[in-house]
């Protein structure tokens, strides 16, 4: 088939093709129509000498056009409409995609071809008689109808020339929000051409003579908030409904903007900042293998000897493959995390870790998570200045060259404009600040503003949005330090700064004691005693460089009020390395504890996902969350072939590799949360306990906590003494003589 390659997991290049063409098709789509519709109800040619003397291009009066030129214009629109129609209904999956694509391309075409055959044959067998006569706005939208046309055709033919190339399959992977997009665009161009009708009968109606193009000029400049005073409401009824109008349109169109940000970072996010960031993953990883005389060094200072051992079953997966790879896996008790670039430590080694040795390996495990980290925070601030230097790019192209095009195409001839001048009426209009001293006056200029406005204003504003997620949170971060040293002093900032650098710290404690000693000689002066009477008798101030306090014992003695509760309780490497240790003696939490853990996780989880930033867990809290996953887990869950029976993981994955939580496009708590909730599941269908078949050896007999009754028990190897297999943990028996065994 043709998606055969799709279906077999390759990750496609197309991405663009496959994503970004649908939604710029189904925005440009609603664009065209309208140009269509204008090209339609406007005349295509004026009059602009009247009464012997040449008036202005915008004033002339316009004349019928041929009956053929008419035809084929309500063809074309009729083409352009259906077009948008299939290619809503592919976005819906209403109509087959190998059925509504074609048709959404033919129809496109058709109109391409009857817009471009009009305007050639009204050039050649009807043209205005110049300069007695000129093209009205109607044939310029046209054009611009037929451009439009043109182009969603083509890039709608690369979409289906890589379904026929197998990339993706037969329908657009659009997110809920992609299809939100495509929905506000199109209800925003439904709004734009309504209000137009409306204001031009209003207008019309009251002696202003607004054609459809130029109403449609008006109602893009007050949504877009330009408002440049030369078009404006003379009615109390159009300022009425100027109200409702603008208001609508702004929302509609800043929803847009919001979407189109959100799709643009997503679409980033997923096909060019997380290669970035596996690029950058797998030169840590190139890094972090050292060379033999390393090897040999490490060995030599824990005091263990490594040997080799060949792997058994299939081929463990690498991502690198040196001569002689560094230890990258935790051995914590008799638990040895299999790593991808080397082979286990033997059982002997496995079986007797001291706490010391469990610590350093923590530590180095933790180093290769605080990597992925700092992996992490430089892939964000690539991301950001990547966003900005792409809106930075795209709002100087949209700034220079329609700049550009008033100056030679549309504006010039009418006007007389500069390219200086250009520049500076397309800054004021991006910026929406619309003075009104220079204002397109031409048929194209005007056409071709509306067009160009409705495309570049939204740049603007992403640009904007980019600028504040770097050079303006820099500058606020600046700003916020600048403030806490001057203005806004916080406190202890000063003697954290001078703990960070001795050499102050020595000059300022000069000082003081020289300040001391001078009090001390005026008061011996005076027959005073040497204490301070300001001075506490019992208060002996110690510096600490590390947290700048003055008082370092006392804070150590006395927590600050303000210290969270559950400060206390927080995961810590030798709590960890205890854990590991009473799991490697098979001395496990009980079910009830599991379960109560596992609720209160995914509890604090659900929570952690409800706030603005996404969290991202410390490396002792991840460490903490896989143990209790772990802990569920079935005998041969986290298994490695038959010659690594004694060996289970902590984690099942190298912290910098392809294979690390932190690189699976979920947020953090998303990710916990799933694997929370599997293993409480896991729990609930085995209510004998968190590792029951592997670790837990309960008494064949025994009595329960009041003393009346016997205790029947699932031991180590699966079964039941007196109740046989049955898989589940025995219950207390209701009397001495009950002998078959309870259920949980």
């Amino acid at each position: 088939m043709f998606w055969k390659k799709n279906e077999q997991g390759e990750k496609s290049d197309w991405w663009f093709a496959s994503t970004g063409i649908p939604l710029l098709a189904a925005t440009l789509g609603p664009l065209a129509n309208i140009s269509s519709l204008v090209a339609l109800v406007t005349p295509w040619r004026m009059d602009v000498y009247i009464a012997s003397q040449f008036v202005a291009e915008l004033e002339g009066k316009p004349f019928a056009d041929p009956r053929w030129c008419y035809y084929f214009n309500v063809g074309s629109l009729i083409c352009g409409f259906l077009g948008n129609v299939f290619l809503l209904f592919n976005f819906t999956q209403t109509i087959r995609y190998i059925v509504a694509l074609p048709a959404t391309i033919l129809l496109w075409y058709l109109s391409t071809g009857f817009l471009v055959g009009i305007t050639v044959s009204m050039e050649i067998y009807a043209p205005p008689n110049r300069p007695y006569q000129s093209y009205t706005q109607g044939f310029w939208y046209a054009v611009a109808a037929a451009s439009f046309y043109f182009l969603c055709s083509m890039l709608l033919m690369v979409n289906m020339l890589g379904f026929f190339l197998g990339h993706y399959p037969d329908n657009f992977a659009l997110s809920d929000s992609q299809r939100t997009l495509i929905l506000q665009t199109m209800l925003f161009f439904i709004w734009l051409g309504g209000g137009a009708a409306a204001f031009m009968k209003i207008e019309d109606d009251a002696g202003q003579g607004w054609g459809y193009a130029d109403s449609l000029y008006f109602c893009d400049v007050t949504v877009l908030t330009v408002g440049f005073g030369d078009f404006y409401p003379t009615t109390d009824l159009g300022r009425g409904i100027v109200f409702p109008f603008s208001v609508g349109g702004i929302i509609t169109l800043a929803l847009i903007v919001s979407s189109i940000y959100k799709f643009m970072r997503e679409l980033g996010e997923e096909n060019i900042v997380m290669k970035h960031t596996d690029r950058m993953r797998q030169r840590t990883v190139d890094r972090s293998v050292t060379t033999s005389f390393d090897l040999r060094q490490r060995e030599h200072a824990e005091g263990h000897v490594l040997r080799r051992r060949s792997l058994k079953g299939k081929e463990r997966p690498t991502i690198s493959a040196p001569t002689e790879p560094r230890v990258m896996h935790t051995v914590i008790g008799n638990v040895v995390r299999r790593a991808t670039t080397f082979a286990p430590l033997p059982n002997a080694l496995t079986s007797g870790r001291n706490k010391k040795h469990r610590m350093v390996l923590l530590k180095e495990e933790k180093d290769r998570f605080l990597a992925m980290r700092g992996i992490q925070k430089k892939s964000k601030k690539y991301r950001q200045w990547l966003a900005l230097l792409f809106s930075t790019f795209a709002f100087g192209i949209l700034w220079c060259v329609g700049a550009v095009v008033f100056w030679q195409q549309a504006e010039k001839k009418t006007q007389g404009m500069t390219y200086f001048q250009a520049l500076y009426f397309c800054y004021i209009s991006l910026l929406t600040i619309g003075y009104g001293d220079l204002a397109p006056k031409s048929s194209a200029g005007r056409c071709f503003f509306v067009i160009w406005s409705l495309i570049a204003v939204p740049t603007m504003t992403i640009l904007v949005s980019d600028l504040g997620d770097t050079v303006v949170y820099k500058f606020h971060r600046w700003s916020d330090k600048l403030a806490d040293f001057t203005v806004l002093p916080k406190q202890g900032i000063w003697r954290t700064f001078l703990g960070k650098h001795p050499s102050l710290l020595r000059l300022v404690q000069w000082l003081q004691k020289r300040i001391a000693d001078g009090k001390a000689r005026k008061r011996v002066k005076r027959g005073f005693a040497l204490d301070d009477p300001d001075q506490p008798v019992d208060e002996n101030p110690t510096w600490d460089a590390q947290t700048g306090d003055i008082s370092a014992v006392e804070a150590q003695a006395s927590p600050s009020p303000a210290q969270p509760d559950n400060a206390a309780v927080a995961p810590t490497l030798p709590g960890l390395a205890d854990d590991a240790d009473e799991d490697a003696l098979g001395k496990f939490p009980s079910p009830k504890a599991v379960a109560h853990h596992l609720a209160l996780s995914i509890k604090r989880v659900t929570a952690d996902m409800h706030m603005p930033k996404p969290k991202r867990y410390t490396f002792e809290e991840w460490i903490d969350f896989v143990r209790l996953i772990r802990l569920t887990g079935n005998k041969t869950e986290y298994r490695g072939d038959e010659s690594e029976e004694d060996e289970e993981g902590l984690v099942e994955w190298d912290w910098i590799g392809p294979d690390s939580p932190l690189m699976s496009g979920l947020s953090e708590s998303e990710w916990l949360l799933e694997r929370l909730c599997e293993s409480l599941i896991r729990l609930a269908k085995k209510p004998y306990g968190a590792k029951g078949r592997r670790g837990l050896e309960m008494k064949e007999e025994g009595t329960d906590e009041d003393g009346n009754g016997r205790v029947i028990g699932w031991t180590g190897d699966g079964e039941d003494r007196e109740g046989g297999k049955g898989g589940e943990l025995g219950e207390a028996g209701g009397g001495a003589d009950d002998g078959a065994p309870g259920r949980a």
